[in-house]
């Protein structure tokens, strides 16, 4: 008997284990093509004429606005269907998109297939933290979700770097990247099948009536949209803000504003994605042993990331500069999102952790599709992206502030 307990409990530990790994790989994926596309916008546009900045940086939005729009449906979705039923699919999406973005000879089209990516990886989020929340232990889940979400720094670095070292040194068609994530996304869904188990059964007090099911259901959705809990959204929303302004944006920043040329725009670029990770694990390890400090290591890391942002424009050379990137890379979204998940996860019910996953990172994508254009419109009528970084900062400090003083307060009418 002892023995079917410990081989059970050996399995339920390799399979959260499982949900690590291939939560980050699909990060990964996601974040290859993300990232791809930005670098070599003049490549682009050989093949497909000659565009503004703000029409170019719409291949990014139109995917974030499919992104976004799909992030409440398929929390619902995960919800009543599963985990896996939604992921799957919502890959498949992907897929069919980064294809049509290969394919495709003129802008319009290539708005196109970023929008059924954009949809596709939509379905991602909401599954995949309701996937982890649901099977990895309470006091591992701020670190476990760091590991998860190094996948999206891997896949920043190796798509930044993969596009300047493929497209602008080596000279290859800048469709090759495009078509490197496609087949990583046949791999991954051929993982996510093999490996998400079904769904786990939500059991159901018979003794419940209709109406009190009813009930229940209506405060969960009411906690949905606390004051604590749309504090954190808005606070995601900064976080997000400075983030996807510089993914998308530093790049070009790098080149046409600091002079930086061919491998070294990836490389420099890169630096925030590499030095996200050792940021990541170290400050949700340091959450997860200080549970009742996480509101003030997260304004402590939202601060100095807003402070490397003004740095970063400020950098009177380019060593200060890279240090600055180093810097945000360190205490930036990547490093403070784990804190934010874990703390959304524990207010969060169960059985509503993919509508809140997915309401959550509404909130927080859909900075990606004011940051770029908003930034791109600056560069346009300025000539400078400078501004970009300042209102990243400012928005980011907003939003900090706002968060920790509505969840002080609501410590203190505990206390009470």
């Amino acid at each position: 008997m002892r023995e079917t307990e410990s081989r059970s409990r050996k399995k339920d530990l390799e399979y959260w284990k499982k949900i690590i790994v291939i939560l980050c790989l699909g990060w990964v994926i996601i974040w290859i093509y993300r990232t791809a596309l930005t670098p070599i916008f003049p490549e682009i546009q050989s093949t497909i004429g000659q565009y503004t900045n703000t029409q170019m940086v719409l291949i990014s939005s139109f995917y974030f606005f499919g992104y976004t729009g799909m992030q409440i449906p398929a929390g619902i979705l995960v919800d009543k269907l599963g985990k896996k039923q939604v992921i799957i699919p919502g890959f498949l999406l992907f897929g069919l998109g980064t294809v049509i973005v290969a394919l495709a000879n003129r802008i319009t089209t290539i708005y196109l297939g970023s929008v059924v990516s954009g949809i596709g990886c939509g379905t991602y989020y909401g599954a995949a933290y309701a996937l982890s929340s649901s099977n990895i232990p309470d006091d591992k889940r701020g670190f476990s979700t760091a590991i998860i979400n190094s996948g999206s720094a891997i896949g920043m670095g190796l798509g930044l770097i993969g596009s300047s070292l493929l497209v602008k040194q080596l000279g290859m068609p800048w469709q090759t990247m495009v078509y490197i994530c496609t087949i990583g996304i046949i791999l991954m869904i051929i993982t996510f099948f093999f490996v998400i188990k079904p769904n786990e059964e939500i059991l159901v007090d018979e003794s419940d009536s209709e109406k009190d099911v009813n009930q229940k259901q209506e405060t969960k959705t009411k906690k949905l949209f606390d004051l604590e809990m749309i504090s954190a959204y808005l606070l995601y929303f900064g976080t997000c803000y400075g983030y996807y302004m510089v993914v998308t944006w530093l790049p070009s920043f790098l080149q046409e504003e600091r002079g930086f040329q061919g491998l070294a725009i990836g490389f420099s670029s890169a630096l925030v994605a590499f030095f996200a990770i050792p940021g990541a694990l170290f400050f949700s390890r340091l959450a997860d042993k200080n549970q009742d400090k996480k509101n003030i290591l997260i304004f402590a890391l939202q601060i100095s990331a807003a402070l490397t942002l003004i740095l970063t424009v400020l950098a009177p050379n380019s060593s200060i500069l890279l240090i600055a990137l180093i810097m945000y890379g360190l205490l930036g979204k990547l490093a403070v999102e784990p804190v934010i998940i874990s703390f959304i996860a524990e207010r969060a019910s169960r059985e509503n952790y993919g509508k809140t996953f997915g309401v959550f990172n509404f909130f927080g994508i859909s900075s990606s599709i004011i940051a770029p254009a908003l930034t791109g419109l600056i560069s346009d009528n300025t000539g400078s992206k400078i501004m970009g970084f300042y209102i990243s900062a400012i928005i980011l400090v907003i939003t900090t502030v706002t968060f920790v003083i509505i969840n002080r307060k609501k410590k203190l009418n505990k206390n009470y």
